[in-house]
């Protein structure tokens, strides 16, 4: 049958069109939603019903789920639909196709024939699938094969929905993947083998004991990710031997003891993010970024951010910029004797480092030749998946979130990152622990993910405004701190960046762009894996490749001119490092007579709940 391509306003010439359209007219009286997929959710009576019902589960505690996005994504794809039948109907047919292939190759294996190619695979880095069931069995094999195919079919129809701007699209995207991911068989005990077999091995005590998980992560209302139990900073985490040195109601600053006999004559100063603690930089001694360049002759400071509460609700932007890296500036160069610093900024503990560079520079201050950026965003047009949280109509939520208690809590910027990456932060979790009745592992990098802080309203209202919803950062003078207009334009100095491939939160294709916003040369790395993977690699482990060398500011050209390299990026950090850090001299004493230290690392702040 021929389908005839119809304009959107002619969709009542096709029968077969007129059908379909009344049939979503029905159902949307039916839902009592309009047919305006896009209705923001203070309209939407079928947003605000799904999302009641859900917070009304107790499970809601622990899976961040957005039915009512969900909802209305499929609705945004029932419209599209709509408005080409033509390509709904080519949908239709391909995935009727590739499902009788699909049914072929089940009924080939339970007759005991080699099946063919899988109509589809998984994607890379997909474990959901990992058990052999999954492929040796003919059934488990037709139900996974039959779930990645309606998988891969959603998101094509989402990609090809017109009419949506770049934002909207990702939207959509983002929630047909959030959808198809909550109904993977894998997370349902009736349809994953490996489920099922655990508990007949176990006499059916995976399942008591699964129960058992689900009542202790319901108690405390969130999902165990690692055994909190195994790790404490100060006990087998951030324990590279150091002194607080310096402390205000914003920050503690480390400084760690020397371990060569000489040491680089201008210190290094580590700029974390403060939506996380800093021991992520100094987790065990094997992983340990600090201990690292301690041990390559490195004087090393760290700030260690206070958790805020609503003590600290009027803490501005100004506040961290001056409280953190420019109070830590003055107290390092007190205490080392020297007139540079060279500052490390991590995720947006480099964002806030390339708005204090211009503003040194405005104030004629020149203590910073030199700095590093790891993961760093400063323009905003492109970051990934974190746009489909925050907007305007989020943001006028997180801001009367804030409003009411003074801060915003932990838990919100946890829901975030998890949801980025949800089935190995959200379902990989589910079933392990409440399926299969298992403990999670012992993990320190996830005991850092759950050891989560809060934001301080003022700060982290100027911040989001600035850079993801307005992108004022590329804007020179858009933004003022301290009264001083900012322009990346007057960032002169040297600098090392660093971006990873599979980054989530800082897409290294944004990273990148730091080469076309400052005046200074930019030496850009590329590592492997996603944003704390590639940046906590230490050489020992071996693992890993690196890219260096590439040209422009366009991710494709770059990564084409590019030269890989295996291992980690960290020697040639080093390297870039000691020609940037001045000769070689004694180590400075730990702290000064302005300056005593005051506690031993890690501090007070860090452990702060």
């Amino acid at each position: 049958m021929t389908v005839p391509r119809t304009s959107p306003g002619n969709l009542a010439a096709d029968p077969w069109s007129d059908l379909l359209t009344s049939g979503f007219a029905d159902w949307s009286k039916l839902l009592g939603t309009s047919r305006d997929a896009a209705a923001p959710p203070d309209v939407d009576p079928l947003y605000r019903w799904l999302n009641t019902m859900w917070k009304a589960n107790p499970m809601s505690a622990l899976l961040p789920l957005e039915p009512g996005e969900m909802a209305q994504a499929l609705q945004q794809l029932w419209a599209g639909w709509l408005q080409d039948p033509q390509r709904a109907m080519a949908t239709y047919t391909e995935l009727t196709s590739r499902s009788l292939e699909v049914a072929a190759n089940a009924w080939l294996q339970l007759i005991g024939q080699p099946p063919a190619a899988p109509a589809v695979e998984p994607e890379k880095g997909d474990k959901r699938f990992a058990d052999r069931a999954w492929e040796s069995n003919a059934i488990f094999a037709m139900l996974k094969q039959t779930y990645l195919l309606t998988t891969a079919t959603l998101l094509k129809s989402a990609a090809e929905v017109q009419g949506l701007d770049r934002r909207q699209q990702r939207r959509l995207a983002f929630y047909v993947r959030q959808f198809a991911d909550t109904l993977s068989p894998a997370n349902f005990p009736l349809t994953n083998p490996a489920v099922l077999r655990e508990a007949l091995d176990t006499g059916g005590q995976s399942v008591l004991r699964g129960l058992g998980h689900l009542a202790d992560d319901l108690r405390q209302g969130r999902v165990s990710m690692t055994d909190t139990a195994a790790f404490a900073p100060g006990r087998n985490l951030a324990t590279t031997p150091g002194q607080v040195v310096a402390r205000n109601e914003l920050v503690e600053l480390i400084q760690y003891e020397p371990a060569t006999e000489r040491t680089q004559a201008v210190p290094l100063l580590f700029i974390p993010p403060w939506i996380n603690k800093y021991y992520i930089l100094d987790l065990q001694p094997q992983n340990s970024l600090i201990k690292y360049l301690v041990e390559q002759g490195f004087t090393v400071f760290v700030i260690s951010w206070k958790n805020p509460d609503a003590a600290l609700e009027e803490t501005t932007f100004d506040d961290y910029l001056d409280l953190g890296p420019l109070a830590a500036m003055a107290a390092i160069k007190a205490i080392t004797g020297s007139p540079k610093v060279l500052p490390i900024g991590y995720c947006i503990g480099g964002t806030l480092l390339s708005m204090a560079l211009p503003y040194l520079d405005a104030v004629g201050d020149d203590t910073v030749d030199a700095a590093t950026f790891l993961v760093s965003l400063q323009d905003f047009a492109e970051v990934g998946d974190t746009a489909v949280f925050i907007d305007e109509p989020r943001m006028a939520y997180i801001e009367g979130q804030m409003m009411e208690r003074g801060y915003l809590p932990s838990s919100e910027m946890s829901t975030m990152f998890n949801l980025l990456r949800a089935n190995d932060l959200i379902w990989n979790y589910v079933v392990n622990n409440y399926l299969l009745g298992k403990q999670p592992p012992a993990f320190d990098l996830l005991y850092w993910n759950a050891d989560s802080t809060r934001m301080a309203r003022a700060a982290h209202s100027f911040y989001l405004r600035n850079t993801y919803i307005e992108n004022n950062l590329v804007k020179p003078n858009a933004v003022r701190l301290k009264g001083h207009p900012i322009d990346l334009g007057r960032i002169t100095q040297d600098l090392y960046a660093v971006g990873t491939r599979e980054d989530h939160i800082v897409p290294w294709g944004a990273a990148l762009q730091l080469r076309r916003l400052v005046g200074g040369d930019v030496r850009f790395v590329l590592g492997n894996s996603g944003h704390i993977a590639g940046i906590i690699n230490p050489p020992s482990k071996g693992k890993g490749s690196y890219w260096t060398d590439g040209e422009g500011h366009d991710p494709a050209t770059w990564l084409s001119t590019a030269t890989q390299h295996e291992g980690s990026w960290w020697a040639d950090w080093v390297a870039w490092l000691r020609r940037h850090s001045g000769k070689k001299v004694a180590p400075p004493p730990l702290g000064n007579a302005d300056y005593p230290p005051l506690a031993p690392a890690p501090g007070a702040y860090v452990l702060e709940k």
